[in-house]
């Protein structure tokens, strides 16, 4: 059957759920996601590049690693699930830091409209990509991480992330959000 994503209406309540594959397009519905800002123990960002061979938003660079919370699925289970799926890694004390994130972008054809909560989360281990999700990835000090924003292939939901987490410092510092926040179709 495939994944299936959550759809929301504006106020974050599910409406109901869709095949992911099938739902990303030039009339992709609201639904609901999440971004993950992997650190590692000296504060190093992982930062990846989405596989050229993506539907949607081909080779962008941005954060560690993105995904849809599959219906009846926790937060931090499907962060759990999509980092250990894209990277290979095993994330621990997942911190929820943006709970009310949302955007809406296109890129060839495709839109993306997402509420998106960010968090950020601790690993211990060295990357080992699915190809088919991540064409590269790398390790980045957190003034790496912010002078992404101005190098090209950035992806337009990391730009808009950034205007909120440079005002938080440095990623090892970033206070962990009101949990009440987080859209009601999910739960941390």
């Amino acid at each position: 059957m495939g994944e299936k994503i959550v759809l929301l209406d504006e106020a974050g309540h599910p409406t109901g759920t869709a095949p992911k594959a099938e739902s990303h397009h030039k009339n992709t519905p609201f639904h609901l996601a999440f971004s993950s800002y992997l650190v590692d123990a000296s504060g190093r960002v992982l930062i990846s590049q989405r596989a050229h061979a993506k539907a949607s938003f081909p080779s962008v660079w941005t954060n560690s690693a993105c995904g849809h919370p599959a219906p009846g699925e926790t937060l931090r289970e499907a962060v759990t699930r999509r980092v250990r799926t894209e990277l290979g890694l095993t994330v621990r004390d997942i911190t929820l830091i943006l709970p009310k994130f949302v955007y809406r972008a296109e890129m060839n054809g495709v839109v993306e409209h997402e509420w998106c909560p960010v968090v950020r989360a601790r690993v211990d281990e060295e990357p080992m990509r699915d190809p088919e999700e991540v064409e590269a990835f790398e390790w980045r000090d957190w003034a790496g991480v912010q002078a992404l924003v101005h190098e090209p292939g950035a992806s337009p939901w990391f730009i808009e992330q950034m205007e909120h987490l440079v005002k938080l410092g440095a990623p090892l510092e970033w206070p962990q959000a009101d949990e009440g926040l987080l859209p009601p179709a999910v739960r941390w």
